[in-house]
């Protein structure tokens, strides 16, 4: 089997700086900007790249957003001057919570909010330096994998940046419980067992989930959504037993 193709996480963060040197005064100590990119206090550089603003992007991020962001924040977002477009590598969890302090730098310098490409979800910058503060995996999860539900199933998008193959369960499977989901999501973004195809989910509340199958990502190699992990595809386990 090929190795999965390089994970790139890319943030886009809008801010109504007046000039370059306004950010660059109030990055929190120990960032530093340099043609390099945003140098963290560790050393680690993540690529920065400052976008022109376009008339679509405010209604985008407030459609996009997980929670509301505060009204100080989107109207941040309206006014804007420059999207700052930060990328670095994803793949694993500490990947993904190196990015995320990057992200957070930015936000204390003046940026309204955070917009993730890998799985078009949105967050106020308040909420995302809480996300920050916590660092946990409960907190990336929430942060980085969005959940579409769709009439038939339910699925995650964005797990790859933390280095996990994306979830599929029916609507029938989960409507009891419409959290149901998001604890698939938090039992594998603590990593205390590896999951695929033939594995079996024992959740807090005793709940049994089988994985079924593994089918490749529904995104093409090349956008920032594709996840070369694929996509799991749950069922409760004792439909399986009732089939058998």
């Amino acid at each position: 089997m090929s190795e999965p193709s390089p994970i790139e996480i890319t943030f886009r963060i809008p801010g109504a700086w007046a000039h370059p040197g306004e950010l660059i005064e109030r990055l929190p100590e120990g960032y530093r900007l340099s043609p390099d990119g945003l140098i963290l206090p560790d050393g680690q550089r993540v690529e920065f790249n400052p976008l022109q603003p376009d008339r679509q992007f405010a209604e985008i991020f407030a459609s996009s957003c997980r929670r509301p962001a505060t009204r100080d924040e989107m109207e941040r977002v309206k006014r804007y001057t420059v999207n700052i477009c930060l990328s670095g590598p994803g793949g694993s969890l500490d990947a993904a919570r190196t990015m995320m302090e990057a992200a957070a730098a930015i936000v204390r310098a003046g940026g309204a909010g955070v917009f993730i490409d890998n799985s078009a979800l949105a967050h106020g910058g308040d909420h995302w330096l809480d996300f920050t503060e916590d660092g946990g995996s409960d907190a990336l999860s929430f942060a980085f994998a969005s959940i579409i539900r769709g009439k038939q199933d339910a699925y995650t998008v964005g797990m790859h940046v933390l280095g996990l193959p994306e979830i599929r369960m029916r609507r029938v499977d989960i409507e009891p419980e419409a959290d149901l989901i998001i604890e698939v999501l938090r039992y594998m973004c603590r990593g205390e067992k590896p999951v695929d195809t033939g594995h079996i989910l024992v959740l807090e509340d005793g709940q049994i989930f089988h994985v079924t199958s593994n089918s490749p990502s529904e995104f093409q190699p090349g956008s920032p959504m594709h996840n070369p992990f694929g996509c799991l595809q749950l069922r409760p386990a004792k439909d399986i037993a009732e089939r058998n």
